[in-house]
Formats: structure tokens, sequence, C-alpha cells
């Protein structure tokens, strides 16, 4: 009786699980490119939350991944290689592994991405910057100015009986209940 583990068995296995997670992996980032794959619900409230890996490691996406690397690398060690059947799994293994942790690796630097950046506006008191639209005397406006190291268009008040137009230069005096106070530079 002929073992049914032989190299002419195996590959299709590796194949076709392979072409099954390769086909999986297509139809969602088919799906979430047409439908869109936010599943955050906009509300007038924000939170902030931390994610580690561990919370992406095990997902729907590594599983996919895993498989993708395992099926890929077991079939091309087999067929291309010519590998003995452990040597070709062990192959496989490591390739899934590595597949799993990029999957895993990518979601969480995505994830780092999504982070809201709070900005202290106390940092932008003498800095200058621009008019964003034109300020009557002790009028409201914007201004384009940098706040926290980044460059922001943000709400301001005119704090002189001068009229500020939009691209005028501007300093911001003070900050106070989270508005800022702004001056024309004098050229």
């Amino acid at each position: 009786m002929e073992s049914v583990l032989n190299v002419e068995n195996v590959w299709k296995i590796y194949y076709y699980i392979a072409l099954f997670a390769t086909i999986l992996f297509l139809l969602k980032l088919i799906i979430f490119t047409v439908v869109g794959g936010d599943s955050e619900v906009s509300t007038d409230f924000t939170t902030e939350t931390d994610t580690d890996i561990s919370f992406n490691f095990v997902s729907f996406q590594s599983l996919v991944s895993f498989f993708m690397g395992f099926g890929w690398m077991g079939y091309g060690c087999l067929r291309q290689f010519e590998s003995s059947l452990w040597s070709a799994f062990i192959a496989a293994f490591l390739m899934g592994v590595v597949f799993m942790l990029g999957s895993a690796f990518l979601m969480f630097m995505t994830k780092k991405l999504e982070k809201n950046v709070s900005k202290d506006k106390q940092t932008a008191v003498k800095q200058i910057g621009r008019a964003y639209t034109n300020f009557e005397p002790n009028g409201l406006g914007q201004i384009e100015v940098e706040i926290s190291g980044q460059l922001s268009v943000v709400k301001a008040s005119n704090s002189t009986d001068q009229k500020i137009n939009a691209f005028d230069l501007i300093r911001v005096v003070k900050v106070e209940n989270d508005l800022l106070y702004i001056e024309k530079v004098k050229k």
C-alpha cells in the first residue's frame, strides 16, 4: 500500500491552501477598497485608545497572511526546490509566521497613524504666522501658525484696533480659553 503523504499529493494541499488564502486576501482587499474598511462611528465624542501588537497578531488578516505564506512556500519548496516533505513543512511554517508577523506589524503601524495628536496651543505664543482670513479690529477669524511643531489653521481673535488682511504676517500674543489672540507684525 502506497503512503498517502507523498510529494505528489502534498504539493496539492499546499497549493489549495495558498490559492484559497490568496483569494480571501484579494476579496478582502477589493471589498475594503470599494466599500471602505472603516468600522468607526462618527459621533460628537472622541476617545483615545492604545493598541499593541497582541491585538493585531491573531486577526483574520494575519491568519490569511499566515496561510498565504505557508501555502506558497510549501508549494514552492516541493515543486521548484524539490525539498523533502519535512523541510518543506518547516520552511512553509516559518514563512507563514514571517507573513503573519509582517501583517501584524503593518496593522500595528497603521493603528499608530490613527492616534489623535494633542496640540498645546501655548506653544504658539510668540510664533509668527499668517492671517488665513480678514480680521476686523477686535474681530474673529482664522490664522495659520505652528502649534506643537505642526502647521495648523486655528480660530483666533485680533487683539488690536487695527484691521488685519488675509495673508498678513501675524504674531500670537496670548492664549486664553483655547482662543489665540494675535497682532499684526510690523514690517
